[in-house]
């Protein structure tokens, strides 16, 4: 058990370290034409940065220099990669809730179910990374938005940071605690149902 306490906070600060430098426009569409002077804004996700900074890998092996034309190219990929971690954010909080559903008729003692629980398990969890990996690595947008207040985007940022903690502690206590295994399943599913939630209002 101590060693999986360790895990879980070394996971959660990697993940107040990530997501606390994702800027307000991370999902923002942004149509400004690529006819800046900077080509890229001056707040990056270290994700981005890594990939597409201007001495990013995207960069480094001369896959797309920077220049006006791969920065207009890049934000067609953007879109296209936001978009598909939209669709499977919803796939994703399907899983969630058909595992949910399993779970409880687990802790009922109806045993049949566990293997179907142990199957959507791992396509929900699989399913829930390859969306988190999408929005992480799109290329970043033309420019920083920055919003004061509460928005739906700081929103979706925050509850990120919850859901992605919780995703990380029911995976790890799924067979050494199953009460507080429940508990992070809870909060798993709470969070990340309001972070897709966020985006309608």
């Amino acid at each position: 058990m101590n060693k999986q306490f360790y895990i879980l906070f070394a996971s959660i600060l990697f993940i107040k370290g990530s997501y606390g430098q994702i800027n307000n426009a991370l999902f923002e569409s942004i149509e400004t034409p690529a006819t800046e002077i900077e080509l890229l804004p001056d707040s990056m996700i270290f994700t981005q940065r890594l990939l597409w900074g201007e001495k990013g890998l995207m960069r480094s092996t001369n896959l797309l220099p920077l220049s006006v034309e791969n920065r207009e190219k890049e934000m067609k990929i953007r879109r296209k990669m936001l978009l598909a971690h939209q669709v499977v954010g919803y796939t994703t909080l399907a899983g969630m809730i058909a595992q949910g559903i399993l779970g409880v008729k687990l802790y009922n003692g109806q045993g049949k179910y566990r293997e179907a629980h142990e199957v959507i398990g791992n396509i929900t969890t699989a399913s829930y990374f390859t969306g988190a990996g999408l929005s992480l690595f799109a290329p970043p947008p033309l420019i920083s938005v920055k919003n004061k207040g509460l928005t739906s985007i700081k929103a979706h940022k925050w509850l990120a940071s919850v859901h992605f903690s919780a995703m990380i502690a029911t995976n790890l206590l799924a067979e050494s605690n199953t009460k507080y295994h429940r508990a992070a399943s809870f909060t798993l599913f709470g969070s990340y149902a309001l972070a897709v939630l966020a985006f309608k209002f």
